[in-house]
């Protein structure tokens, strides 16, 4: 990732918080809520359920090394509070169950939790506490912004396809209509791999939440198709990420330009595209659900 000047001040208040969080939610301590357990072991406790979680998964979600959430799962096994079974077909997959002590264990990480949360917002007022959970609120939103990763991914994989099946849903539940993929321009995914395209996916913590796909013309504009954002995820900026990914395939591909179609039903979707330099064309193709067809040329 390239160096972005920050202002040295946001970097100072940064920091500040860093500081102030750790220490008020006992970051710093070996033994977290009065447990016999780091930090670390009980945020790994608190992603278990009965079904069991994939250890992948808890890395994912965590942003853990791979060694050291082993080494906190071997502290919990040893504690007797979970188990880690490998898959009998593919013995690199293994999953995280609680045991009955491990369930007894997280529910008293959940009170305790409650208990700290409590301590923090009962010396307040009632608009000091309101405040202060707004802006919690806001920070962790942000906060999880930053993690979102975009790339370039495999339409045919099976995040793709589940995002696009997500996608298509939406369509048919905003659409008058309802939608049908193979009405729409391109329902092909293999047609979104290179050397005719490209496709994103947009993740956080490992889950695919948005997606998009660019067709290259040789000599002409590239097209845009298939955009998607999750509904959990939308404000944080997701969609922008997804088309600037898409348009800087678009130039390495040696396009001076990019053409997209959307329905007026999209309206947000239509907002970000004329934020975003888009300006509203004449029809260019023949696509049954478009009623706003947008260009846009690349610097």
């Amino acid at each position: 990732m390239p160096a972005i000047e920050v202002d040295r001040d946001a970097i100072d208040t940064v920091r500040t918080f860093n500081r102030t969080v750790t220490t008020r939610v006992g970051a710093l301590q070996d033994h977290y809520l009065g447990s016999a357990r780091s930090l670390g072991a009980s945020r790994v406790l608190w992603e278990l359920d009965d079904a069991g979680v994939d250890v992948r998964v808890i890395r994912e979600r965590l942003g853990l090394d791979s060694g050291y959430l082993s080494r906190l799962l071997r502290s919990l096994e040893r504690e007797g509070l979970v188990t880690v079974e490998h898959s009998d077909s593919d013995s690199r997959v293994r999953t995280v169950r609680l045991t009955g002590a491990g369930r007894a264990e997280r529910e008293e990480l959940g009170r305790r939790s409650d208990e700290l949360a409590g301590s923090v917002l009962a010396p307040l007022s009632e608009g000091q506490r309101s405040r202060l959970v707004e802006a919690m609120a806001t920070v962790t939103r942000l906060l999880e912004a930053g993690q979102v990763e975009v790339g370039p991914a495999d339409a045919a994989s099976d995040d793709a396809r589940a995002c696009l099946a997500a996608y298509y849903a939406e369509l048919a539940r905003r659409f008058p209509g309802g939608f049908d993929p193979a009405r729409s321009l391109h329902p092909d995914t293999h047609e979104f791999e290179e050397p005719t395209g490209g496709f994103v996916l947009a993740r956080l913590h490992g889950r695919a939440i948005g997606c998009g796909a660019v067709l290259f013309h040789e000599g002409g504009p590239a097209y845009l198709k298939r955009m998607w954002v999750a509904d959990d995820v939308r404000g944080m900026g997701v969609g922008r990420r997804i088309l600037a990914a898409l348009e800087q395939a678009a130039r390495e591909h040696g396009a001076a330009s990019v053409t997209l179609e959307t329905s007026a039903s999209l309206t947000e979707a239509i907002a970000m595209y004329r934020a975003s330099g888009y300006v509203e064309v004449e029809p260019f193709n023949d696509e049954v659900y478009a009623d706003h067809w947008f260009e846009k040329r690349l610097a």
